[in-house]
């Protein structure tokens, strides 16, 4: 299921008002406003129109209620990861839902890493001659400064009542097209490889 679709799943009938924390090229918040929703996205380099707004979670000043918020691999980088959580709660009409789509990176584990870089050395010669160890110590790099999800679970649980949650896969996206979704999910299905993706729906209390 796309992004779209289980965002879609999840939402009260349109039109609903929906806020999109972190909506980078703003496709996904212009299909939701299609829709007939009525969608204010946010990001600090959003694109131009006039449901976005070039502005940061800290600095928007809209002060709600939204009948949803929206975060698509936008969680994981906020700074404040708290603060960013309360304010989201503070947004949504009680009984609103938070629906997030995440990147798991701390579950980048050993298996995994041999996967995938087994995976990447198909179309990278680069990759191919790079060991487990420096695979594993590069992606710890990239994502030193990133939320985890045991960080980005921790403040869900404090703030929302899960209404909904399943691992997804995420690495497909970053191969190049050299493996599919379908092949990720059969893989995690069978335990071979770890879920490096999630996705979450957690409602506001009264």
């Amino acid at each position: 299921m796309n992004v779209l679709a289980f965002v879609q799943a999840h939402l009260p009938a349109s039109p609903a008002r929906v806020f999109e924390v972190g909506c980078g090229d703003g496709r996904l918040a212009a299909a939701l406003a299609d829709l007939g929703h009525g969608v204010i996205a946010i990001d600090p380099r959003a694109p131009e129109g006039e449901i976005f707004q070039s502005v940061s979670l800290e600095d928007f000043a809209d002060p709600g209620p939204f009948d949803a918020v929206v975060a698509s691999r936008s969680l994981h980088h906020i700074g404040d990861l708290h603060a960013a959580v309360v304010k989201i709660e503070r947004l949504l009409r009680p009984g609103g839902l938070f629906i997030v789509n995440e990147h798991a990176f701390d579950r980048f584990d050993h298996r995994t890493a041999r996967w995938y870089l087994g995976r990447r050395a198909e179309a990278d010669r680069e990759a191919a001659a790079r060991s487990l160890d420096e695979c594993l110590a590069d992606w710890d790099a990239d994502h030193a400064d990133l939320h985890g999800y045991e960080a980005m679970r921790a403040e869900l649980d404090r703030h929302f009542a899960e209404r909904f949650f399943a691992w997804t896969p995420y690495l497909y996206g970053e191969l190049g097209g050299v493996v599919d979704e379908s092949e990720e999910q059969a893989l995690i299905d069978a335990g071979a490889i770890q879920a490096t993706g999630f996705r979450y729906v957690g409602e506001r209390g009264a």
